[in-house]
């Protein structure tokens, strides 16, 4: 049982009504809470009446809090981010769990500046969101690669396709899964940074391995990650055929050998384009998930399909 929980303070509490007052004139479907303090939950949920609340937290103390007083949790990676990046994560938990769906509008509260209490409230529409990431689709990748495994790849090229390295766009590519059989379908482009070391020191949970990462994603090929996170190999060059491929306008080599190692082995393949940060999913020569950099919201679109172009993007 948690015994110990923390007071409402009165900005806290400002943001709260603030947000009770969203959710009634704008008629939103959830509220999701960022939580870095173990508080009265119970006594949250009666403020918000009807409206579905939801507690995403990554510290034990705070999640024992949330499920003792019977609050939809979500339970995020304890590795170290950005607000956005597990803000992120959240809503991908919440659409996996169907505490939320795609066509949802949430508002979300969380500490954007401060370390340990609520000063940042937001409204999320969902409509485009992710809109066709169901969790039928979540189930059906995670049969090929863990959820959690894919949600780290995942996150690292989204910061990645954001952010960039030393004021300069990156782009990039992850091929995650059936390592083995990724690795026979492609040959070394540079000497990898990678070999010799253990797999318990590549592992990607690794703050410095991701750095490392996001360093190396400057150098051309692949980085090639086992299921379980362990970054196997670095600056791999594709050897997978691209015949029978069917992309959109636009696309180029990285995508091409991006969905030809996806079709040719079964393991997912995550592109992040240099031109526009964009993250697309692959699975058997596809693409099944294209995510915006966060700056300008996590979107599903509808890709044009066209033969193959000359871009090299």
């Amino acid at each position: 049982m948690t015994d110990k929980r923390a007071e409402i303070s009165t900005h806290v509490g400002s943001l709260l009504a603030a947000a009770k007052l969203l959710t009634d004139q704008l008629e939103l479907d959830a509220v999701l809470i960022m939580a870095e303090t173990a508080y009265d939950f119970k006594a949250i949920q009666r403020t918000f009446k009807d409206t579905r609340l939801i507690v995403a937290a990554d510290k034990q103390e705070i999640q024992d809090a949330v499920k003792e007083d019977d609050i939809d949790l979500i339970e995020l990676l304890q590795e170290p981010g950005t607000r956005q990046n597990q803000l992120g994560q959240a809503l991908l938990e919440g659409i996996a769990d169907e505490l939320i769906s795609s066509g949802d509008t949430v508002v979300t509260l969380y500490a954007g500046y401060d370390r340990d209490d609520i000063d940042t409230i937001s409204v999320i529409p969902l409509g485009e969101q992710l809109s066709r990431l169901t969790s039928r689709d979540l189930q059906r990748l995670e049969t090929q690669v863990p959820l959690e495994t894919l949600r780290l790849v995942v996150d690292l090229a989204c910061e990645i396709g954001r952010e960039g390295r030393e004021g300069k766009s990156v782009g990039t590519l992850f091929v995650v899964g059936n390592h083995r059989k990724v690795m026979q379908m492609s040959h070394e482009q540079v000497h990898d940074p990678f070999r010799g070391y253990s797999r318990k020191d590549c592992k990607l949970r690794n703050p410095r391995v991701r750095e490392s990462v996001k360093e190396l994603a400057q150098i051309d090929g692949a980085f090639v990650i086992g299921s379980d996170g362990t970054v196997v190999a670095a600056g791999r060059i594709l050897d997978a055929p691209a015949e029978g491929l069917t992309l959109s306008k636009g696309l180029g080599s990285r995508h091409w050998a991006a969905a030809a190692i996806s079709k040719a082995t079964k393991a997912i393949a995550i592109a992040v384009s240099e031109s526009t940060g964009t993250v697309r999913l692959f699975q058997d020569g596809v693409v099944v998930l294209r995510i915006e950099p966060m700056d300008r919201a996590m979107k599903w679109r509808e890709d044009i399909l066209e033969p193959p172009a000359s871009a090299n993007d």
